[in-house]
This record gives C-alpha cells, structure tokens and sequence, in this order.
C-alpha cells in the first residue's frame, strides 16, 4: 500500500489520500481549471512566433497598400488577435473534452479498478487542493513494467506548499511497492513549473514529438520524461 503523506507548518496543512467518489466533482473541476490556466501562456507563446509576428505585420501592412485605409488595417489587427486566440485555446479544449469523455469519466473504473494503478487527492481543510494518478503503461520497453502518471494538478491558491512534490513522491512510493521499473510522463514545453518539478526529482527527458498539426504550428512539442527506480 503507499504510503499517505501529512505536511503540517504555519503556512499549510494537508494530507494525500486515495480518492473517493465523493471528491469526483472537485477533481474534475481543478483539472478543467488547471488545464485551461495554460491557454494566457500559450496565447503570448504563440504571439512571439516569427511566423506570428510576420502575419500580424505583414497581412495589415497589404491591407493599407491596397485599400489605403489605416482603420482598415487596424481592425484586421484586432480580427487576427481575436482568431489566434480562439485558435490557442482549441487543442486545450480538446484535450480536456477527451478526458472526460475517457479515463476521467469515471475514475473508480480507471484507476481504482485496474490492477496496479492508483488515484490520489491532497486535501487541506476538508477540500481537494491537489490530483495525481497513475496507470501501468501498456506496452512498456521490452523487460521494463512502468507507471503513466497522469493529471498531476494543485489549485492555484494552494501552490508553493509542497503538495504537487508531495504527490509525485505518493505515485513514486506506490511504484516502488507495485514492482515497477519506471515511471514515465508526458507534459508540454509550456508547462515549465510542472517541468522544473520533475526534472528536479529525478526525471530526464527521454524525447519530443508534437501531438497534431496544430501544435506543430504553435511550436508547443510535448516532451516525454522518465523517472528510473531503483532495483530491488
């Protein structure tokens, strides 16, 4: 079983524990939250992209060599803005729609229900403030039993306070008494205090690849990291 973690100090006070289906509203709130957090930074990513700055400049600028009106150019400005930005905030979307309509439809079916898999929540004050879970990757490296973990996540107001190192350690400790080799994730370039995390506790980044075209074109890879357990 692993082992659930109690912080105490002046400034915070919380505890890991597994999750319950009573904590499924919460859960899928902060996830949703959490994820759509990501969209402002994506949105000034993409805003200082060469190719970005060449069509927010370039597009105008013909506008007024053809037409002869500023204003014209002006609201063209604000029209590309206003398509970039619907434009960044789509594949975030999908993915959120995607995981509720799989894995976060009913957590107790997949993670709780699945042999070596788990589902964690940190609560302070009697309120869900942070997520993790974990799933045996099916198709591991050849001699390799390795855990995904999934939906790492702390609300905004509790950051700074260990709970997310707390967490990770949780699925770590769970992998080490299930027999794993490896735990492995996946995370985007923008996700960079989440990436600091991991790279800080051991991770090391195994490889990069973009999900679809779109994130292709926003220059948002995905990078795959690996975190070794030792042998028992």
């Amino acid at each position: 079983m692993p082992r659930f973690e109690t912080q105490k100090s002046p400034m915070a006070s919380y505890h890991i524990r597994q999750y319950q289906d009573s904590d499924r509203e919460s859960v899928l709130d902060l996830f949703t939250r959490g994820m759509e957090e990501h969209i402002p930074t994506t949105f000034r990513h993409v805003l200082t992209l060469p190719r970005t700055l060449l069509l927010l400049l370039g597009v105008p600028l013909a506008l007024v060599l053809v037409s002869g009106s500023w204003l014209l150019a002006i609201m063209c400005i604000f029209f590309l803005l206003l398509l970039l930005r619907l434009l960044v905030r789509q594949p975030w979307k999908e993915y959120v729609a995607k995981c509720l309509h799989t894995d976060m439809a009913d957590i107790t079916k997949s993670y709780l229900s699945v042999c070596g898999s788990g589902f964690w929540v940190a609560e302070s004050g009697n309120q869900v403030v942070g997520t993790v879970g974990g799933l045996p990757v099916k198709d591991p490296p050849l001699g390799r039993k390795q855990l995904e973990l999934f939906h790492l996540s702390v609300s905004s107001q509790h950051r700074g306070q260990g709970i997310a190192k707390a967490l990770v350690r949780t699925v770590l400790q769970f992998a080490r008494d299930q027999g794993y080799s490896d735990v492995v994730l996946e995370t985007s370039i923008l996700q960079q205090g989440a990436r600091t995390l991991y790279l800080s506790m051991g991770f090391r980044q195994t490889g990069q690849y973009f999900l679809s075209v779109l994130w292709r074109l926003m220059d948002v890879p995905v990078t795959h990291l690996e975190y070794s357990l030792p042998s028992a």
